[in-house]
């Protein structure tokens, strides 16, 4: 059973992350009328485009960080711009390939520190420069942390510090608290991919 607390809750991610995976996989979108709009799938050009100077991206590690970027975070060939707090202001205009990587790390590590083994960090989490595998990678974390919601009771809702994630303020708040703010970190990356798709198809006309 799933907790009346949770349901709407689950009924918002599920809806979001279904239309962010169609506005960047297509062949259709849903347009938000309930009808659907055509959209072919996410190109690296896109995923990399840079719309004003010096934007955090995803680099290889080899070529070290961007513009006021301290680190890669992330292991593998390639790594997501980032710096310690206080994060540098105003903050860096991000890509898509920083977006997305920022949100598939993170419904991958609270999923892991949810119902996982609990251990998972930055260091640990692949960071992909190809877009055909960072859009799967979206996938797979948004499938790990919607299994990891299933396994929450009204207990689990109101326990401070059930999702042990190390990198927010997950220690300190109750779980129905970080369900929300999942969310709403996925409808506004998520509206912000679109945008910079928009963005881009706009320049070429």
């Amino acid at each position: 059973m799933i907790p009346p607390r949770l349901a709407p809750l689950l009924e918002q991610f599920d809806f979001a992350q279904e239309r962010l995976l169609g506005r960047m996989t297509g062949p259709v979108m849903d347009s938000g009328d309930g009808t659907d709009t055509k959209v072919g799938p996410l190109t690296g050009e896109e995923f990399f485009w840079e719309p004003v100077p010096s934007c955090w991206s995803v680099r290889r590690h080899i070529d070290g960080p961007g513009p006021r970027a301290a680190l890669l975070a992330g292991s593998g060939a390639w790594g997501r711009d980032a710096a310690p707090y206080p994060h540098p202001w105003p903050p860096p205009f991000t890509t898509i390939a920083w977006r997305l990587s920022h949100l598939s790390e993170m419904l991958t590590l609270r999923a892991d520190h949810t119902n996982g083994d609990h251990v998972l960090t930055r260091d640990d989490y692949l960071v992909d420069g190809d877009v055909v595998d960072a859009v799967a990678a979206f996938d797979a974390g948004a499938t790990a942390w919607r299994t990891a919601l299933l396994t929450a009771d009204d207990a689990a809702l109101d326990t401070v510090g059930h999702c042990t994630y190390p990198h927010g303020s997950d220690a300190d708040e109750p779980f129905i608290d970080i369900v929300w703010w999942v969310n709403q970190e996925l409808l506004h990356h998520g509206a912000e991919i679109a945008l910079i798709r928009d963005l881009h198809r706009a320049r070429q006309h």
